[in-house]
């Protein structure tokens, strides 16, 4: 067994070698690069990636980014594609290959065949006097010195290079095609990360009750009001508009300074400048609102009609915290 020492050791020396691995391909960021972009935008049909072994893996990673982004890709495993897949490469689609020697027997097999169907193909490899780099239209050059392995094996340092290559692949073609966040909303609309894109404030304060009481109403049910909607308030409304705001914490407020209070109404304890969120923003402004006013509440509207309101549980229970 190890040191704690030595093991600590290894591991950033494995950081060390693998992040001078992606800082060496900057110089291999040229024309071939630039053309494989310009390809990809001008193709009609999607981008097919295929690869064996770990570069299969990679490939898989490469295609899911791809789709996240605007870039229509689909994964062949190189096993696979000369056992009926091709089929499922079209005209108009870009195939890009990975490969860190460019000479496994399945590439050797695959890449004249991918050459003779007369779809661009795009070469990701380590090594540039390879049989694939002799088939492949442009070449994006992801050779490294040496594996992170102490062995020299085990694709490490190769795969993480070819994961950043294909990074900056996804990165370059989500800028020129101006994917914006809407759009990353459109791709991604399960899970949290989706809720802090589409998700209004309107949609949450729905969900709600819209505690709401008269200005002269007594503190009694102005207490009754705010237990029975466990959202931590209530909106004094006067004429159909809103007045003001009674929270949980001016409640406590009042019985700490008054002992009589008979003759306590709404509107002695409201605070006649709540903050305010419009039903169409986003509910992730709704929790920057909160954070910034050291807030729980927030009144939804509708220009001046109240809708609802929002509170931080609200915020936490869909995920957008």
């Amino acid at each position: 067994m190890k040191s704690k020492k030595s093991i600590i050791e290894t591991a950033i020396a494995t950081f060390r070698l693998e992040s001078e691995a992606i800082l060496n391909l900057i110089p291999h960021i040229n024309d071939d690069f630039v053309a494989v972009i310009e390809a990809i935008l001008a193709s009609k049909g999607r981008v097919i990636i295929t690869g064996i072994g770990k570069s299969a893996i990679i490939a898989q990673k490469i295609v899911a980014t791809f789709n996240s982004t605007g870039t229509p890709a689909i994964f062949m495993h190189a096993a696979d594609a000369v056992h009926g897949d091709l089929g499922m490469i079209q005209q108009n689609d870009v195939v890009i290959c990975l490969s860190k020697s460019g000479n496994t027997p399945e590439i050797k097999l695959l890449a004249p065949l991918l050459k003779q169907s007369g779809n661009l193909l795009i070469g990701m490899l380590g090594k540039i006097d390879s049989d694939l780099a002799r088939n492949a239209d442009l070449i994006l050059n992801t050779s490294v010195e040496k594996e992170a392995c102490p062995h020299n094996l085990a694709p490490t340092t190769s795969t993480t290079a070819q994961l950043a290559m294909g990074d900056a692949l996804a990165i370059c073609l989500l800028e020129a095609r101006e994917f914006n966040t809407e759009d990353f909303a459109r791709y991604h609309p399960g899970g949290s990360l989706g809720k802090r894109l589409y998700l209004k404030a309107g949609d949450i304060a729905l969900k709600n009750e819209k505690p709401s009481i008269s200005p002269n109403a007594s503190v009694k049910d102005v207490i009754i009001e705010i237990s029975k909607n466990r959202l931590g308030a209530v909106v004094v409304i006067d004429q159909n508009k809103v007045a003001g705001i009674i929270t949980d914490g001016d409640i406590r407020r009042m019985l700490e300074k008054y002992t009589d209070l008979a003759n306590i109404k709404a509107v002695d304890l409201m605070n006649v400048n709540p903050k305010k969120i419009g039903k169409e923003e986003l509910a992730l402004l709704a929790l920057e609102m909160i954070k910034q006013n050291n807030i729980t509440q927030l009144l939804v509207m509708d220009g001046e009609m109240y809708c609802g309101m929002i509170h931080l549980h609200d915020l936490l229970d869909e995920g957008i915290i």
